[in-house]
């Protein structure tokens, strides 16, 4: 059986009605980093809430929403949920290895979370249906 090389990041979206939809995305790990250090740098440098802007680290968004369905329900923020090791390839789009992921997260924890600049997307959006 082969050994766990590469690390599995799973995450959600959760709105307002509690509604989810998962995603994940899987980085090397030639550091041999251990879960339990990814997960505790992950954890520091989310919100309080553990939650996030995957745009904002260059991850997929999950949202349950499309542009013409956009709700109240609705906002940006995805929530952190775990990361375990795998031996499935990685899917990073840009190649990165779980350190350097861990990195830009902390990056965007100390520079602080554009939360303001997606609730503002949040609202103009929702001002764009109820004026449609």
């Amino acid at each position: 059986m082969s050994t766990p090389e590469n690390v599995k990041l799973v995450y959600l979206y959760r709105d307002a009605s509690n509604y989810k939809a998962w995603g994940e995305i899987i980085f090397r790990n030639p550091d041999k980093l251990s879960l339990n250090e990814i997960e505790d740098r992950l954890r520091s440098s989310f919100d309080s809430q553990e939650l996030f802007v995957a745009s904002q680290v260059s991850i997929p968004d999950v949202f349950l929403f499309f542009q013409d369905r956009f709700t109240e329900d609705d906002h940006f923020f995805h929530e952190f949920h775990a990361v375990e090791f795998t031996i499935e390839q990685d899917t990073d789009s840009y190649d990165r290895t779980i350190k350097s992921f861990v990195e830009q997260v902390e990056h965007s924890g100390k520079n602080g979370w554009r939360l303001l600049e997606a609730t503002r997307r949040q609202t103009t959006l929702l001002d764009d249906i109820r004026h449609s």
